[in-house]
């Protein structure tokens, strides 16, 4: 584990020791129009107070030290005490418009506030809080709009005894950011409300699920399809009926196609009962016949799908055995059947591929280098983020980052989610239930869960180049309901994942809804 340095200047006296952070002094007239010494290198180790910065509060808990991201130190903000303490940079002269603050970020967390902020710009304060990352640097981004030639560059932290943070490399150019896709996977609503599922306010007012989301900021909702299941949900006609549910409140659609009956992930991809016997080429004809079918159905009622997967998290490829990774030829002809019908129906329709494993750097270059070079089309690239199972934060952005940039496509979280509880509200085992199984520095509890999804839509949102589009939060809806299981085939089967819901055991809104106003 990672431990701060323990410099001079972390050791002296806290000067102003206990101060809470009201307002630092006002700016002064000073004529810069770029930030100065962002990478912490003017003063080397010790620092009493980085070049070109100032500090206000617990300024002993201030300082910079050796160990940079890219050059030779890196601002720490670290005290054997309670500290709270702000180190800043005012600029004036800048020509108004948009700006991006960019900056490399690590922190073991337990702070209860640690964020970048630009302030003073002319508008509201933005900020984005530091993600717990003790491992690896993390690159998050602050964007705001300045109306009156100038702005206050921010890092803030008010924390517990030996907390710490390190911040480096940070830019501030024009530019903006923010997510086009705030969604939530809701394929279980349905079957829920049919069981007697209520859906509250957070205030506790009942009301319908899709109003309540869009009410907290969704603008984007994820359907899963199946293709004859046993239990009658998730197929074409349920579909349809919930988009209709979802473009009425003025949302966008992504339809999720699993080409099975039931669920289909990295373990298993079984073919719908009704192919089973099916070779290559019939199976090609299915999967342009149903894609087709599903979606020209739902562009007939005017409720035309605005993104569409094409296959569930396929890391092994999908239709076993034909279409596996084994026989990348043939996974090549399905998912290209698959585009193609997606664009026949309508060209407009974002067509994406989608893996589990978003930490995995080599499997995921595998995987679409593999695609790339047998000739698969598709236009945007969809990875499942579970940080329990698949890799750290840094893990995470670096694999993101890198599908970005590597295939030339925008990128987006299909799959996430995090627990606000570890007990079962049914007698069904929870998937995640136990504080060893949780990601440092997330509990499980609403705060642990709101500030994970904050945490995972700032990474998305510092993608380079506009290419982050957004997150999914899976299985917002599926409470704990007696016959809304997890095994279609089942009416007993319990549901592992309903303290994973964006919905409390009293049915109410969870604070984390709030991440759907990410900007």
């Amino acid at each position: 584990m990672f431990h701060p340095g323990r410099t001079l200047r972390a050791l002296l006296p806290l000067l102003v020791a206990g101060l809470a952070l009201t307002a630092p002094p006002a700016p002064t007239a000073a004529a810069a129009s770029t930030l100065t010494n962002g990478g912490f290198e003017a003063g080397g180790s010790g620092a009493a107070t980085p070049a070109g910065w100032s500090e206000y509060g617990d300024t002993g808990a201030s300082f910079s030290e050796a160990g940079g991201r890219g050059g030779g130190h890196r601002l720490a903000h670290w005290s054997s005490s309670a500290y709270k303490v702000e180190t800043y940079q005012h600029l004036s002269g800048l020509a108004n418009g948009d700006y991006r603050l960019t900056a490399w970020v690590r922190s073991g967390g337990g702070q209860n506030a640690a964020h970048l902020a630009l302030k003073n710009c002319g508008g509201a304060e933005q900020r984005t809080d530091l993600p717990v990352s003790a491992d690896g640097w993390i690159r998050i981004v602050v964007p705001v709009r300045v109306t009156n030639d100038q702005c206050t560059v921010s890092v803030t932290s008010d924390a517990n005894a030996g907390n710490w943070i390190n911040v480096d490399d940070l830019t501030l150019a024009p530019g903006t950011s923010g997510l086009s896709v705030k969604g939530a996977d809701i394929s279980s609503l349905p079957k829920s409300e049919a069981r007697g599922g209520v859906y509250r306010s957070a205030s506790g007012s009942a009301g319908d699920a899709v109003a309540l989301l869009r009410s907290a900021g969704m603008n984007y909702a994820r359907l899963k399809v199946w293709v004859d299941p046993a239990d009658g949900y998730n197929d074409k006609a349920r579909v349809l009926a919930l988009a209709k549910r979802v473009k009425d409140r003025g949302m966008k659609l992504l339809v999720d196609f699993h080409y099975s009956d039931t669920w289909a992930d990295p373990g298993k991809q079984t073919k719908p009962a009704a192919w089973a016997g099916h070779g290559y080429d019939r199976l090609k004809a299915d999967v342009h016949r149903h894609t087709h079918d599903v979606l020209g159905a739902l562009k007939a009622q005017g409720t035309t799908a605005d993104m569409v997967q094409i296959g569930n998290e396929i890391n092994g490829g999908m239709l076993w055995d034909e279409g596996s990774t084994a026989h990348w030829p043939q996974l090549a002809g399905l998912l290209n059947s698959g585009y193609d019908a997606v664009k026949a129906v309508d060209p407009s329709t974002v067509a994406a591929l989608h893996l589990a494993e978003g930490g995995d750097l080599d499997g995921t270059r595998w995987w679409f280098d593999n695609a790339v070079s047998h000739g698969v089309r598709f236009d945007a690239i969809g990875l499942s983020y579970y940080g329990y199972w698949h890799g750290t934060l840094h893990d995470f952005q670096t694999t993101l980052d890198d599908a970005a940039a590597r295939y030339g496509k925008p990128v987006f979280v299909a799959e996430t989610a995090y627990p606000f509880r570890l007990d079962s509200e049914d007698a069904h085992e929870n998937i995640i239930d136990t504080a060893e199984e949780l990601v440092p520095g997330y509990p499980a509890s609403t705060t642990g869960q709101t500030r994970w999804m904050n945490d995972v839509a700032s990474i998305v949102e510092a993608v380079p180049d506009g290419r982050g589009l957004g997150v999914f939060y899976w299985e917002a809806t599926w409470t704990a309901r007696t016959g809304n299981g997890w095994d279609p085939a089942d009416p007993s089967s319990g549901n592992g994942w309903e303290n994973q819901a964006l919905f409390g055991y009293d049915d109410r809104a969870l604070p984390a809804t709030a991440w759907f106003r990410h900007r």
